[in-house]
């Protein structure tokens, strides 16, 4: 079977992308290795789909060239996708932060996308997997449902995150087939693990969450941390987890609203234990465990100022030697892939390969924890629906 465009990958970019090509009247397929589409749409968000933000600029996204994301995001804003949701009568709301989400169920923007590539006469192909790629003149796929040809070849195949859904390498596997680098991908969006001398401490305080500020190497993000049996979670450590690496220290700001020190001095001259104050601002269970640890407490008018200024350094700057992560199994994204010095940032394609475009994931784009990377999807698969 022909086509003017073959997608592999019916997620988020791949769809986009889809839509866009059908409404300028190419004929399109979509490749889609599961039973369903959209199967990271459907899981997002507690299942209620953080489908975009209202603040995404390129300073949201990681990438080895900064610049290569701002044309897309800028010719495809969250207005227009949240236009296109609330056309379809889908109801959302702002959760914090500028995240949006679906007030009844992901199932909505998937359901959406399926209309949209109805309307726009796009061919899906389920449970169809694609095993080689070969280019005499047009692109040929070798897939388990035949053999198909198509001018153009757009790959959306994600990164890999989520591997029970049977994620694999091969968007990258085409991309060094083709001749285009790879930023060496890792897990993102990634819980962070320690070493077993220090994995009791963090097991013990297993679901203690505190509002905390965690810097690493001029990135900083102040959002809640989560205490696991295995280490550290929450918004706060997998946004910064995006950005430092194995073996590389965090800082952690206990108490980031306040001046640690003016506080602890306001009470210096009462006989109340460390542990018993610092319980006002922070979780008892997790207080008694850090005093334990690092600060033995005593009677607040037993410390010297000294003490107090340590002490108060300590809250504001804990820092912390990650020994890894979670991996992919627990990564909501991928950092790193098919290298941007490759592809136009105009429309995807590849400079030295017409007609081959990579979007979505599987380019070397990552943003933020919060809609940000489901915005990247949206505008990556625009561009490239725009021309291919």
């Amino acid at each position: 079977m022909k086509y003017d465009v073959i997608v592999i990958g019916g997620g988020a970019a791949g769809l986009m992308c889809a839509i866009e090509a059908g409404k300028r009247g190419r004929s399109v397929a979509v490749l889609e290795h599961n039973e369903r589409l959209g199967m990271k749409i459907l899981i997002s968000g507690g299942g209620r789909c953080n489908f975009t933000n209202l603040h995404v600029g390129p300073e949201n996204y990681l990438s080895a060239n900064p610049h290569f994301c701002k044309s897309a995001l800028a010719r495809y804003p969250p207005a227009d996708f949240l236009a296109l949701v609330e056309r379809h009568g889908i109801a959302w709301h702002e959760k914090k932060l500028g995240q949006l989400f679906c007030d009844t169920s992901s199932r909505e923007i998937v359901a959406m996308l399926q209309r949209e590539c109805d309307a726009a006469r796009v061919r899906i192909l389920l449970n169809c997997v694609a095993r080689e790629v070969r280019k005499p003149r047009l692109y040929e796929l070798v897939t388990n449902q035949g053999t198909l040809t198509a001018e153009a070849l757009v790959v959306a195949t994600g990164g890999l995150s989520f591997p029970k859904m049977g994620v694999t390498d091969f968007g990258y596997r085409l991309a060094r087939q083709f001749g285009l680098k790879l930023v060496e991908p890792r897990p993102g969006l990634v819980p962070l693990t320690f070493s077993e001398a220090d994995q009791q401490f963090f097991a013990d305080l297993s679901g203690v969450s505190i509002d905390t500020a965690v810097r690493w190497n001029g990135h900083a993000f102040r959002e809640n941390l989560l205490f696991t049996h295995r280490g550290l979670s929450g918004p706060a450590i997998l946004q910064i987890s995006n950005y430092c690496r194995d073996g590389d220290a965090i800082t952690v700001d206990l108490l980031p609203q306040q001046s640690a020190f003016e506080f602890l001095t306001a009470v210096r001259n009462q006989a109340r234990e460390l542990a018993t104050v610092l319980s006002e601002r922070l979780p008892r269970r997790f207080v008694q465990s850090w005093c334990a640890r690092f600060v033995p407490s005593q009677a607040m008018n037993r410390y010297s100022n000294r003490q107090l200024e340590d002490i108060a350094r300590r809250l504001h700057n804990w820092e912390l030697c990650p020994a890894g992560t979670e991996g992919y199994a627990k990564a909501e994204v991928t950092v790193g892939g098919v290298d941007t010095s490759g592809l136009s940032s105009k429309n995807m394609e590849a400079h030295a390969v017409p007609g081959l475009s990579f979007i979505g994931e599987v380019v070397d784009v990552t943003g933020w924890l919060g809609g940000y990377n489901f915005q990247w999807a949206w505008a990556s698969g625009f561009a490239a629906g725009q021309y291919v």
